[in-house]
């Protein structure tokens, strides 16, 4: 019988693959527990349509994200903040505040966890920052942080 798997498996295959199984097999471990449905033409044709939404989704974020990360590439911002001696801030430049400085430079919006920043900003000086945008998709943006 002819299944089209609803979940990975380690033995049988990955999501949205077709495999043959034995017909008591499916009927009695696979389809009551959710793990498979039945290879019919309708259900067959509902995971192609599916895949092919789920393709062109993927395809628009990664054309957006290529959009903004080269109109973000190469940008410099700069982020004013109170400083003590030897330059020291009083408090500390976060992905926050990186995120925000873009949103008023260029009017987009970037997701905070989308900036790579390990430990926050502590000292003035500058630094550049990557993004990670997409999977494939990255961009690196130059900020001063001066002392105010």
């Amino acid at each position: 019988m002819k299944v089209i798997l609803l979940k990975d498996d380690r033995n049988m295959g990955r999501k949205g693959q077709v495999i043959e199984v034995a017909e008591g097999y499916a009927r009695n471990y696979l389809l009551p527990r959710g793990i498979a449905i039945p290879a019919s033409e309708g259900n067959v044709r509902t995971l192609k349509e599916s895949k092919d939404a789920v393709q062109r989704k993927e395809d628009r974020e990664l054309s957006q994200a290529r959009r903004v990360a080269e109109a973000l590439e190469g940008l410099e911002i700069t982020i004013k903040a109170k400083t003590g001696e030897n330059g020291r801030l009083f408090g500390s430049v976060t992905k926050n505040d990186v995120a925000e400085a873009i949103l008023k430079r260029t009017k987009i919006e970037v997701d905070r966890r989308r900036i790579i920043l390990e430990t926050p900003i502590k000292a003035a000086g500058t630094y550049v920052i990557p993004l990670h945008l997409y999977p494939q998709v990255e961009a690196q943006v130059t900020v001063y942080v001066e002392g105010a």
